[in-house]
């Protein structure tokens, strides 16, 4: 069989040998590829692994063979999921290998801004010490508010780090979750995301990008959060209204950021639309990198590999998503 792997800059080591080991055909093709050598690439290949490039109707029209994608990793937004339903090409994701991960990478941001880490890292360096002035004076986790916006498996485990590790109030704000199940975590439910930011001294992102949480945090909710209250996107970029958030930092609307995630990847020091956050001290940049770690990546490749094996040998593709645009898949089986 014919497997393509895009964005091979994240390297795969034991799937990309055991997939060739067993006889297959593997092109790997970088992040950013030109759509048409990706076209040419994928016209005679049977399966597809995707990370980050936009995998378009075009491209799929393009490839009669291609009986699965597989995106190895969580977030399904850059494949044109209706065109391949239409061709009955099975898509599937991998969602539980980086769940404790992410959330830790999260709380890492969380705590080194509470901390103002980077910026002493940096006085360090530059002067050799710091002394206790105002200006370093850092804040506790414990007793503060952490509103969590999404409460699936990432912010499940987000809220429990912050709640029964570090003894924070935490509150969430997830239309599809039911209360109960929040109340039973420790977490006070909030019926609007507004009544969340308000109350909010940190607030960490955690839902899944689509048509409805687009630009979710715009310059109202960004003017509805506290002076004081820093916030957390591990999720993804456009969750966020990038330029309003740019000018939150700016005006000091809020106190500071943490930011894994951006809309438009790689980030880039000049030209790019928050270029201006590089010159912080109160931003945390991360490029993408909350889910990367040994465990995480080696959990990553074995389960990709297991939905790989079933696709390449015609059987039921197992789907853990709860997420609606994977549902009612004809090749598909679900937990």
């Amino acid at each position: 069989m014919k497997i393509i792997r895009t964005d091979a800059e994240l390297q795969t080591p034991y799937l990309d040998t055991v997939l060739k080991n067993s006889g297959h055909d593997l092109v790997t093709l970088q992040d950013g590829v030109d759509e048409d050598i990706l076209i040419a690439a994928i016209a005679d290949a049977d399966l597809l692994l995707m990370c980050y490039t936009a995998i378009t109707a075009r491209i799929i029209e393009a490839a009669p063979n291609l009986r699965g994608i597989v995106k190895y990793g969580v977030g399904i937004d850059a494949i044109d999921i209706p065109a391949a339903k239409a061709r009955g090409i099975t898509v599937v994701n991998i969602p539980e290998y980086a769940e404790e991960t992410v959330a830790e990478g999260a709380f890492a941001l969380m705590i080194a801004l509470a901390r103002k880490l980077i910026p002493l890292d940096r006085k360090m360096r530059s002067d050799g010490w710091a002394w206790p002035e105002p200006t370093w004076r850092g804040n506790d986790i414990a007793d503060k508010t952490v509103g969590i916006v999404g409460f699936g498996k990432i912010g499940r485990s987000m809220a429990r780090m912050c709640g029964k590790g570090f003894r924070a109030n935490v509150i969430a704000y997830s239309p599809h979750t039911p209360a109960a199940d929040m109340e039973a975590a420790g977490v006070r439910c909030c019926e609007t995301l507004h009544e969340l930011l308000a109350q909010s001294d940190m607030v960490s992102i955690h839902c899944v990008l689509n048509d409805s949480t687009r630009h979710l945090i715009g310059e109202a909710e960004l003017r509805a959060m506290q002076p004081h209250a820093h916030l957390i996107n591990v999720s993804r970029g456009a969750i966020v209204d990038e330029v309003a958030l740019v000018r939150a930092l700016q005006e000091g609307w809020i106190a500071g950021a943490g930011l894994d995630v951006f809309s438009d990847e790689p980030l880039r020091r000049e030209g790019h639309m928050i270029s201006p956050l590089y010159d912080m001290d109160n931003v945390l940049l991360s490029p993408h990198l909350t889910f990367y770690t040994a465990e995480a990546m080696e959990r990553l490749e074995r389960e990709t590999l297991d939905r790989c094996t079933e696709i390449l040998e015609g059987r039921p593709v197992l789907v853990k998503s709860a997420d609606p645009r994977l549902q009612g898949q004809p090749g598909a089986r679900y937990l």
